[in-house]
Order: C-alpha cells, then structure tokens, then sequence
C-alpha cells in the first residue's frame, strides 16, 4: 500500500501531542501540510518532523490531488466547515471530538461525506481502548447478563481549562464540561452497549465557579494561563439521565467542584456481573457464584489508542472502509448532548 499523504490542521496540543507524532510514526502515511492560523505553530511542528508545507489557509491544500486525508484539531466551533470543505473537495477527513457543537451540524457533515463519497471518522479514541474493548465483549457476550443501568462520573476539583480562552466561550467550544469530557464518556457508554435507541433525556448544568473569573482560586490550569479579558459562559457541571430501549444511563460531570476529590469512572451494571472502569485506567469485575462473592482485576496488554486511531483511518481512507469511529457511530451521542442541554434549558424532560 502506498503512503497516503496527510494534511493537518490547527497545530494545537492534540496533533502535537497525538495526531503528528501518530502519522509521523505510521509507515503507511506522509504529512504533505501542517496548518495553523498561528504560522509559528505551523512552522515549528513541520521543521521538528520534516514536513514540506507550513500554512496558515488550509483552503490552500484543498486542490492538491495528492492529499487524500486530513486531520482537524482545530477549536470545535470550526470542525463542521472545515469538514465539508475538505469532503466536497474529495479528502477523507478524520475530525477531532466533538464532531460539531450541534447535532443539526454533524448531520451536514455526514451528508458531506455520504455525498461525496468520503471517509468521514470522528476521534473517538476510547474505541481503540483495549480496556474499552473487552468490556464491550463481555457485554455483547452476556457476560455481565441483564445490563439495566451504568452510571458515569467524571469530576476534577478545580481544572477549568483556560479560563477565558476557547475553552470557556462558548461561541466557540460549544459548551464546558459536557462537551470536552462528557462526550467521551458518552461515546464510550454508547459503543460498549451498542447504542440502544434514546427514548429521554433529562439534564441540569451549572456555571458558577468560573463566572466571577478573577475570583476563581485553582492549583493549575491546563490550556493555561487564564485570560481575564477573555469570557466564560459554559457550564462547569452537568448532571443527567438517559432512559434507553437498553439500560438507563446516569452521570455528573465537573470541571470544577468544590470537593477535593477527583473521580474519573464508568460503572456497568447487571444481574450476572458489574464492571467498574477506571477511565483511561483498567477495570474490576464484581460477581457471585454460589453463595461467594468475586472481585476480579483482570490484566491484559494495552494497544496505543491513539495511533490504532490514526492506523484505522489511513486504512479507512485508502479502502473507503467505515469503521467503529465513523461519523454514522456518532450521531446518537451527539443528539444526547443536544438533548442534555435542552433539557437544562427548559426545565423539562426531552423525549427522542
């Protein structure tokens, strides 16, 4: 298979720090174009890894044939019409999460990418997560039997994100909490359960910790420093409930909380076994056989999601293959999260 030539745009901490290095490494892949509206960026990335073209338009690569797939990392608020330009223009796209601030636009992404006939994946890389994965086995096995409910935290004590920056407006992030850490969780829930339909949801969130900026007391700030000039009009905390044909599906989420206890956990529960997951981590089994009680801490080696990410899609993208990450497997997620905040601005339930 010859090596399929790559372009990536934005320059931020993702494709440092997993998109470049991941193509760099990837023998069936070549960066043609690195693109960041700060061309320092750019230009520093591409002399670290040898790549030809540092740009700042990314409408500048579009007519190269050569360039068959991109990767977009840039501030959510940007994915939806970066994407569709490079689908109309016959690219295979791999877009960072979330696929959109809106479900209505992911939808025009994917009729993007059905239109043209493109690969469209979405980095939801937790479906690369080898942990991840046998615990989805196990539940399509019957392992854990009648699954009836799984409940989600993922709760920092105070790690607002930027304050001030892209992070905390939400014309461009499209929300807080939900949407940077949620949609993980979410997609993760989804794909280990096989995505049951969605009959409700109900949500409530909050943004009091961050809105009184100069105020806001903290140990460290990733995507830091804060920026006080800057606006903060997102959501700090979520809570919600999913009711599905399957299980029901319970989480609170908090960038920021006044607990100093962090909790970072998926729970799955049925009426043979449960499984606690340690996000990013590994996981315990909890179950019972005649009268004794079992805790089971399984091991097992660990794949890098990330680069399998990166693999599947240059595969995608060669062979016009859909996989786990494509955007038709991210829809229900991305309708909840709608859902979610609809819900906590009405002050009603929202049936699907």
């Amino acid at each position: 298979m010859k090596k399929t030539k790559v372009a990536v745009i934005g320059c931020g901490t993702i494709a440092r720090s997993q998109h470049i290095p991941a193509y760099d490494k990837n023998p069936l892949a070549e960066i043609k174009y690195l693109v960041d509206i700060i061309p320092e960026r750019a230009k520093e990335m591409a002399e670290k890894y040898n790549v030809p073209n540092a740009i700042v338009d990314y409408r500048e690569m579009l007519n190269d044939e050569e360039v068959t797939a991109v990767s977009i990392c840039t501030p959510n608020n940007a994915h939806a019409s970066i994407a569709i330009d490079c689908l109309n223009a016959g690219k295979n796209v791999l877009c960072e999460k979330p696929a959109a601030v809106s479900y209505e636009l992911v939808k025009k992404m994917k009729e993007a990418a059905d239109k043209n006939g493109k690969i469209l994946n979405i980095g939801v890389v937790n479906r690369f997560n080898t942990a991840v994965n046998k615990i989805k086995e196990m539940i399509d096995n019957g392992e854990l039997g009648n699954l009836y409910h799984i409940y989600s935290s993922f709760r920092a004590h105070r790690s607002i994100p930027g304050l001030g920056g892209q992070f905390t407006t939400k014309a461009k992030s499209g929300g807080g909490v939900l949407i940077d850490w949620g949609v993980h969780f979410l997609d993760l829930i989804f794909y280990c359960i096989s995505s049951p339909k969605v009959l409700t949801v109900t949500g409530g969130i909050s943004g009091e910790l961050g809105k009184n900026m100069e105020k806001y007391s903290y140990i460290n700030m990733w995507a830091g420093p804060p920026d006080y000039s800057g606006t903060y009009d997102v959501e700090d905390f979520v809570s919600g409930y999913i009711r599905t044909e399957g299980p029901a599906i319970s989480l609170n989420g908090a960038w920021a909380q006044n607990i100093a206890e962090s909790a970072m956990f998926i729970e799955f529960l049925g009426d043979k076994a449960g499984v606690k997951l340690q996000y990013g981590g590994d996981f315990k089994v909890y179950s019972a056989n005649k009268g004794v009680l079992y805790e089971t801490a399984p091991t097992f080696q660990k794949a890098d999601m990330f680069y399998d990410e990166i693999d599947s899609f240059i595969k995608a993208a060669a062979e016009g293959t859909k996989t786990r990450a494509n955007v038709d497997n991210v829809l229900t997620v991305s309708q909840v999260m709608d859902a979610i905040y609809d819900s906590a601005k009405l002050g009603k339930e929202i049936v699907l």
